[in-house]
């Protein structure tokens, strides 16, 4: 599997397809159907009934026939496939029906950016632009996750590093959880950024090389997580639990500031004396 570029007209097609076949017939208020379903999810007339569409509207968009819907459809179209608030961005990003950043994307911490890394300390602190790529940190989050500046710049990617570096693949203990939030991440930064090309190459490139990243993406889960809950298996420090909150400053909305602290007394000593050291 690869994904040089982003097809937009495609991957439309494909998501409806997706979300429709993940929905539960037994939640709609639907005529009820004599003949058998042969195939998982809601049929596409009721989708095309629910949206107050045309059936072949449906089949155009699924057959990626290189239809553009309006605004208006696309709204009608989360509605009916009851899409959560990251999914339904998603949709409008496919459709190219939400307002986006001309400028090109960050590579570089904004100074300012940069400086309040460092302020933020002692919690762990660190800068990522939407494709994951680190791009400044503290010495707490060096500490707590792995001294960045041993990397050459290409390897500085979070999701990269969590799915390739020797000491970050088990560093993780609800792994699963974390990749599978990670690549939900990265598809909607996909669909929000089409042009980026480093970003489609990052994704062809763990695609071709990582079996479970190819299985996660092929499931077109989409989610952003602002804030969240990990654990980690530090070797120095043992078990830390960590809370994070992730802001996207107003000035520089391309760049994502991570900030970490303890989730509770057992992981604040850890960490404390891991920064002892």
């Amino acid at each position: 599997m690869t994904t040089r570029t982003v097809d937009t007209t495609k991957e439309l097609a494909a998501f409806l397809r997706t979300r429709r076949e993940r929905l539960d017939p037994e939640d709609f208020d639907l005529p009820s159907r004599q003949q058998a379903r042969r195939t998982p999810g809601l049929r596409r007339e009721e989708v095309a009934e629910l949206a107050g569409v045309s059936i072949d509207y449906i089949v155009r968009l699924e057959q990626a026939r290189g239809l553009r819907p309006s605004a208006n459809v696309v709204e009608a179209l989360a509605r009916a496939l009851r899409l959560a608030p990251d999914e339904r961005a998603y949709l409008f990003d496919l459709a190219r029906q939400r307002p986006r950043n001309a400028d090109e994307p960050a590579t570089a911490a904004a100074p300012p950016l940069a400086r309040l890394v460092a302020d933020l300390s002692p919690l762990p602190a660190m800068l990522m632009n939407h494709r994951y790529d680190i791009l400044a940190w503290n010495g707490e989050m060096a500490r707590l996750l792995l001294d960045f500046d041993t990397l050459p710049p290409s390897q500085r990617n979070a999701m990269w590093l969590c799915l390739v570096h020797p000491d970050i693949r088990e560093f993780y203990v609800d792994r699963e959880r974390v990749v599978r939030e990670g690549v939900a991440h990265l598809r909607a930064a996909w669909a929000a950024h089409p042009e980026d090309r480093a970003l489609t190459d990052l994704i062809t490139e763990i695609t071709d090389r990582n079996e479970e990243f190819a299985r996660l993406w092929a499931e077109r889960d989409v989610k952003v997580n602002g804030r969240g809950h990990k654990v980690l298996r530090h070797p120095d420090a043992g078990v830390i639990a960590v809370d994070f909150e992730v802001l996207m400053p107003l000035q520089d909305p391309d760049q994502r500031l991570m900030i970490c602290r303890a989730a509770d007394d057992e992981s604040r000593s850890a960490l404390n004396r891991l920064y002892s050291r």
